[in-house]
């Protein structure tokens, strides 16, 4: 019953007429608009209705939420979901968003925790995503982001990565994939390109991927998500098979939409 009130009342959603002044948000913060064809972004406005709709919004640190922050995060998270399979990001229900970078409170220990190590000292965040908990983003580095993809370096695209990648209840750089083939296919490569891009960070060599990258496998993923979607003709020459299996999961194909750019 709850699934038929939620499918019910998100036909409603997309039914209704795509606010022209949000179209005007979108086509000025995310480039990556301006590439898609009419097809692909009917689609990307139904799924913005839908996904601004079910999702709690909080302006924090003094930012009071317009339509023009919630659009433009909007539209770069659900870049990612245009050819997944997905439920809006189910393991989504609050989007926090600061105006500029925070540094957020020190983690304390848990009622049943002991700490055998001094914790941590916070340092200053622009995004941050949580297995069971909120997203975190600093509204500034979204804009120059969605603005900028030449930069290669976009916090929503970064942070929405990791919450598919947690789909799974495993935050380990693979996400939910279609069948056992897949899987090997995906851990063959991207753990060839991982180690890699650690091996070169190690050597200080230049690298074609953020050597934030290197950190873990999963930020390895949302690092490689952000170049597969912002410089893919970078990433598709010097990766190809990195490149081929984020196409085969994402089914969007950037560097072809790039090319028909540079060839108009």
């Amino acid at each position: 019953m709850f699934r038929c009130l939620v499918n019910y009342r998100r036909k409603k959603l997309i039914r209704k007429p795509f606010p022209p002044a949000w179209e005007d948000i979108i086509r000025r913060n995310v480039a990556h608009y301006r590439l898609l064809d009419d097809i692909e972004r009917t689609h990307l406005r139904k799924l913005i209705l839908v996904f601004i709709a079910e999702k709690y919004w909080e302006g924090c640190g003094g930012l009071e939420l317009t339509d023009e922050i919630r659009v433009t995060i909007s539209a770069q998270a659900c870049l990612l979901l245009l050819g997944v399979p997905h439920n809006y990001y189910h393991n989504v229900q609050t989007i926090l968003v600061y105006p500029s970078t925070v540094i957020p409170p020190p983690r304390k220990l848990g009622f049943f925790e002991t700490a055998l190590t001094p914790l941590e000292n916070s340092h200053p965040i622009i995004g941050q995503a949580f297995q069971q908990g909120p997203v975190i983003i600093i509204w500034d580095a979204a804009l120059h982001g969605g603005r900028h993809p030449e930069s290669g370096h976009n916090v929503v695209y970064h942070e929405f990565a990791h919450k598919l990648d947690m789909l799974d209840g495993a935050a380990n750089g693979t996400p939910p994939l279609r069948n056992r083939t897949e899987y090997r296919d995906w851990v063959e490569t991207c753990s060839r390109e991982y180690l890699r891009l650690r091996h070169d960070v190690e050597h200080g060599k230049d690298t074609f991927i953020n050597a934030y990258g290197a950190t873990s496998e999963a930020e390895f993923f949302a690092v490689a998500t952000e170049q597969f979607f912002d410089r893919p003709l970078l990433i598709k020459k010097e990766a190809p098979d990195l490149y081929r299996v984020l196409k085969e999961y994402y089914r969007q194909d950037p560097a072809l939409r790039a090319q028909k750019t540079t060839e108009r």
